[in-house]
C-alpha cells in the first residue's frame, strides 16, 4: 500500500552504478513518511546502500535525496568504521567533552575559552545526557576510557546506537541494528524502535522488531513497495499477493493455450476452404478473373482472421507476461554437507583446564554428534572461545585439543579475501577440487554463473554470509566439527536462507558449537547442552537456560 503521510526523507530518480560498471539502483523514487517504517528485500537488492544514499554517506550517480532535518545512520559495517577510535570519540562527543574538561581545569585564556564555549553549544548535560543514552541500551558510564577497538561486535553496536542518539536525529536510519546483540540487547533496541517519535528507517531480518513498525518497504528491482502494520502483516498481505499471482498466472497459461489451440482450428479451417475453393475452380470453370477476384476475396478474409488469432493469442501472452512479474523471485539456498559424520561416542574436542583470555575458566568436551550452544552477554567471550577453539586465539591457561576437521564460520565473516572472487576464495579451501566442481556447488549457494566471479569485497552482507558458509562447508577435508558464531545475523527477512540453513544443519551428522542470540534458530537445530559464559558456569541441560523448544515447523533432532 502507498503511503499518503507528509515525506521526510525523499528519494527522487535515485541511481547508483559502482565504480566498475555494476549497476546497484536504477531510477528509484522513495518517499518515507513520519514513523517508523521497516525496509526489506532479498540480499544483494541495495538496502545498505540506499541507506548511506540517504544518509549522504555516499554520492549518487543520479538523481537527489533531500532530508528534512538531521538524519542519523547506524551503519552495518560497524568494525571498519570505528578504527581504534576512543569510546567518547565514537560516541561524537569527544571534543565537547575535552572541552568542558579545559573549563573545569580552569582556562582563562579569552580565544581559546570563546573557542571552547562555541564547541559546547548547548551540550552542557552532555555527560548526564550520554549516562541515560548508554542507560537505555544496557551499558554505564564505565566504558568511557576504552577503545573501540577492545568492544565486542554487541557493544560496538550498542555504542554505535548511543551514538547516534546523543546527536538527536529527526531521522534514524538503522542497518540491521540488532545483530549481535544477546537478548536483553536486542530487547532494548526493540523498546527503543516501539516508542522512537520521530521519523525512522530501519533495515532489519529481525522479525520481532519488525513488529513495531507502523509500515514495511519491499525493494525490489522494480523500486519500493509499501505494506501497512508490522512484519505479520506484511508477510499475510504478501502471501495473498502471492496467491492471487499464482492463480493470474494459471489462468493467463490456459488462456494461452485456449488462444494457441484457436488459431490452429481457424488455419485448419482456413486450409479446408482453399482446398474446395480449389476443387470448385477446377470443376466450375468460371473466367480467371471471376476466380483472381474470389482468391483475393478469400485471401482477405483469411489474413483479417489470421490477425484477430495473432491479436487474441499476443494479448493472452502479454497477459501471462503481467502476471508472471508479480509473482515473487524468491531464490532458495540449497545446501548439502557430505562427509561430515561422526560416529556417537567418538572423542570429537578435548579441553583440559582452559581458561579463556577473558578470564572464564571453561569445562567443555565433545563426544559424536553433539551439539552446543553458547549464551551470554556480550562481551563474555563466546567468539574468542570459538577462536580458541581453533588455535587462533591463544587460551589463558590450559590446552585444547579438536581430534576431528573443524571448521569456523566467523561472526564478521573476515576470513575471505576481499580483493579475490567468491569462486578463488572456496577454491582456495579445497586444493585439488575441480574448477567445474567448485563452480557447480557454488551454484548451490545462489552464485551462478558471473555471479562466481564477483570479488568479496562487492558483495551485500548475506551475500557475503554465503560466500563465508559456502568456503567453510565446501573446505577439504570436510569439517567434522562446525563452530558458528552468530550465523543468523545476515540472512534474507524472506527467510529462504534461513530456512535452508536450519535444514542442512538438521541433517549435519556431525558435532556442533554455536553462539547465537537467535533462541528460535537454537531451538530448530536441536542443541543438546547450553555454555553459559556470563555465569561462568560448565555446560547444563539446555532446559535450564534456553527452556522447553518452542514450536517449530523444522524437524529437530
Amino acid at each position: 500500500m502507498p503511503t499518503t503521510d507528509p515525506a521526510v526523507l525523499t528519494a527522487s530518480g535515485l541511481g547508483l552504478t559502482w565504480p566498475d560498471g555494476t549497476p546497484c539502483l536504477h531510477d528509484l523514487d522513495l518517499l518515507v513518511p513520519p514513523g517508523r517504517s521497516g525496509l526489506v528485500g532479498v540480499n544483494g537488492s541495495g538496502k545498505s546502500t540506499l541507506l548511506r544514499l540517504l544518509a549522504g554517506d555516499l554520492a549518487p550517480t543520479s538523481g537527489h535525496v533531500r532530508a528534512y532535518g538531521r538524519v542519523g545512520h547506524l551503519r552495518q559495517d560497524l568494525a571498519a568504521a570505528a578504527g581504534d577510535r576512543a569510546f567518547v570519540d565514537l560516541l561524537g562527543i569527544g571534543d565537547v567533552v575535552r572541552a568542558l574538561s579545559a573549563l573545569e581545569a580552569g582556562e582563562t585564556d579569552p580565544a581559546r575559552l570563546t573557542t571552547l564555549l562555541e564547541t559546547i553549544g548547548d551540550d552542557w548535560d552532555v555527560a548526564e545526557r550520554t549516562a541515560a543514552e548508554l542507560a537505555r541500551l544496557g551499558l554505564d558510564t564505565t566504558v568511557l576510557d576504552r577503545h573501540a577497538a577492545d568492544l565486542s561486535g554487541g557493544e560496538l553496536v550498542r555504542v554505535s546506537l548511543a551514538a547516534q542518539l546523543l546527536a538527536r536525529p529527526e531521522v534514524l536510519l538503522l542497518d540491521e541494528p540488532t545483530n549481535s546483540l544477546d537478548r536483553d540487547a536486542r530487547l532494548r533496541v526493540h523498546e527503543l524502535v516501539a516508542t522512537w517519535p520521530r521519523t525512522l528507517l530501519v533495515v532489519s531480518h529481525d522479525r520481532a522488531l519488525l513488529e513495531h513498525v507502523d509500515r514495511i518497504g519491499d525493494l525490489r528491482a522494480d523500486g519500493v513497495r509499501w505494506y501497512g502494520g508490522g512484519w505479520s502483516s506484511y508477510v499475510e498481505q504478501v502471501g495473498a499477493e502471492q496467491r492471487a499471482a499464482v492463480q493470474a498466472v494459471a489462468t493467463a497459461r490456459a488462456d494461452l493455450r485456449r488462444q494457441k489451440q484457436d488459431r490452429m482450428d481457424a488455419e485448419l479451417v482456413l486450409a479446408r476452404r482453399k482446398r474446395v475453393a480449389r476443387r470448385a475452380e477446377a470443376t466450375q470453370g468460371l473466367p480467371k478473373g471471376v476466380v483472381d477476384a474470389k482468391k483475393n476475396q478469400a485471401e482477405g478474409s483469411a489474413a483479417k482472421l489470421r490477425g484477430v488469432h495473432t491479436d487474441r493469442e499476443s494479448g493472452a501472452r502479454d497477459r501471462l507476461e503481467q502476471a508472471e512479474d508479480r509473482l515473487r523471485e524468491d531464490r532458495t539456498l540449497r545446501v548439502d554437507l557430505p562427509g561430515t559424520a561422526v560416529p556417537r561416542g567418538r572423542e570429537v574436542l578435548r579441553c583440559r583446564d582452559l581458561v579463556l583470555r577473558t578470564g572464564a575458566p571453561v569445562a567443555l568436551d565433545l563426544r559424536g554428534p553433539e551439539r552446543v550452544a553458547l549464551v551470554g552477554a556480550n562481551g563474555s567471550g563466546k567468539s574468542t572461545l570459538l577462536h580458541t577453539l581453533v588455535g587462533e586465539v591463544p587460551p589463558a591457561a590450559g590446552t585444547v585439543e579438536v581430534l576431528v576437521p573443524v571448521g569456523l564460520l566467523r561472526q564478521g565473516r573476515d576470513d575471505l579475501d576481499p580483493g579475490a572472487t567468491v569462486a578463488e576464495n572456496v577454491a582456495e579451501r579445497s586444493p585439488g577440487t575441480p574448477v567445474q566442481d567448485v563452480r557447480a556447488a557454488l551454484a548451490r549457494f545462489l552464485f551462478r554463473g558471473a555471479a562466481a566471479d564477483r570479488p568479496v569485497a562487492a558483495l551485500s552482507g548475506g551475500e557475503r554470509f554465503r560466500a563465508a558458509l559456502a568456503a567453510v562447508l565446501l573446505t577439504a577435508p570436510a569439517p567434522r566439527l562446525l563452530l558458528l558464531d552468530e550465523p543468523t545475523n545476515d540472512l534474507d527477512l524472506d527467510l529462504a536462507s534461513y530456512y535452508a540453513l536450519v535444514e542442512a544443519l538438521q541433517g549435519y551428522a556431525g558435532a556442533l558449537v554455536v553462539a547465537s542470540h537467535d533462541q528460535p534458530f537454537l531451538d530448530a537445530v536441536g542443541v543438546d547442552r547450553v555454555l553459559d559464559l556470563s555465569a561462568i558456569v560448565t555446560s547444563t541441560r539446555r532446559e535450564r537456560h534456553l527452556g522447553a523448544p518452542q514450536a517449530s515447523s523444522w524437524r529437530v533432532r
